[in-house]
């Protein structure tokens, strides 16, 4: 065989670059490690800065604490005290908000039995959940009980009109000198409301001219509401229903479903996107007494 002393010369070169350039891999390895220990020494050195404020914060409230109480400067006793109640307030709104969330949740997905089972047993629960409600409706850009309550202005007088989930009676208030209203909720928060389970009523049979929900359709029992709306309304009389927008799965299902029970529509329009208004006639044929579609998904805030 032929020897070739360039080929191992040509093999040597090449093992000596790789060497070169293995060892210095290693060396930029070890300096980014270094690098690392620096970023983290100088985290560290961060992470202790940023304690060390908190506790000069800490002590400095402290100190203006104690200054506070021993009199020694009044003004700044009294600048501590505003923050303090500020803070104090922003806790108390969470709770409130917290709460208001629970009741919320709890009233959408059990049956109104259980919900008037809830506030037999928690009265303060309601108010908790009135106060909540009042506030989420200062946020909205309108409230389709306005259009309601205008509604029911522009009808003859001597109207008998049931108000379900009536809150506080404001259509009771408003139109109360020209109709017959008769305002229910789970509990009365004032004279005008009778305290009761919306699935049964305590009236006869065919007495209302007009029965409305305003955004009241609450509960998994929601075909128990819609019957018991038909149970107490005259033939030829109105079901009026405002709802969430977002709580229908299939609008046009829902109105099918409702129109089975008994009932013709006669209208359904937008209020803004926020909320649909929905008007029946109750008529005498029923077609399905538990029909497909009578859905609503529950209205439940997020919390923040």
């Amino acid at each position: 065989q032929k020897k070739r002393p360039w080929r191992n010369k040509l093999r040597k070169e090449k093992a000596k670059e790789a060497a070169k350039k293995e060892k210095e891999e290693m060396g930029e390895m070890d300096v980014i490690g270094e690098g690392d220990d620096g970023d983290k020494k100088k985290k560290k050195k961060k992470k202790k800065k940023r304690a060390n404020a908190v506790l000069d914060e800490i002590i400095r409230d402290g100190k203006a604490a104690r200054e506070k109480e021993e009199g020694e400067e009044e003004m700044e006793g009294v600048e501590e005290g505003a923050v303090g109640d500020t803070k104090l307030e922003d806790a108390k709104e969470k709770i409130r908000s917290g709460i208001f969330r629970y009741i919320n949740e709890q009233l959408y997905t059990v049956k109104s039995a259980d919900a008037v089972e809830l506030f037999k047993n928690e009265p303060d629960s309601f108010w908790a959940y009135h106060e909540g409600f009042a506030q989420q409706t200062k946020k909205w850009p309108n409230h389709p009980l306005r259009l309601i309550i205008q509604w029911l202005l522009g009808k003859d007088s001597g109207k008998v009109v049931f108000d379900l989930g009536c809150g506080e009676a404001k259509i009771a208030e408003a139109v109360g000198n020209r109709h017959d209203v008769r305002s229910f909720d789970l509990v009365a928060v004032n004279e005008r409301v009778t305290a009761c389970d919306m699935a049964h009523l305590p009236e006869k049979d065919g007495v209302a001219d007009i029965v409305v929900f305003c955004l009241s359709l609450m509960g998994t029992n929601l075909l128990d509401f819609i019957k018991e709306a038909r149970r107490v309304l005259k033939t030829g009389g109105i079901l009026k229903i405002a709802e969430v927008t977002s709580r229908f799965v299939n609008p046009k299902v829902f109105v099918e479903a409702v129109c089975k029970l008994g009932f013709a529509v006669h209208e359904r329009k937008a209020v803004t996107d926020y909320f649909i208004i929905m008007q029946f006639t109750k008529i005498e044929k029923v077609e399905n007494k538990r029909p497909y579609g009578l859905v609503l998904k529950p209205c439940l805030y997020k919390k923040r």
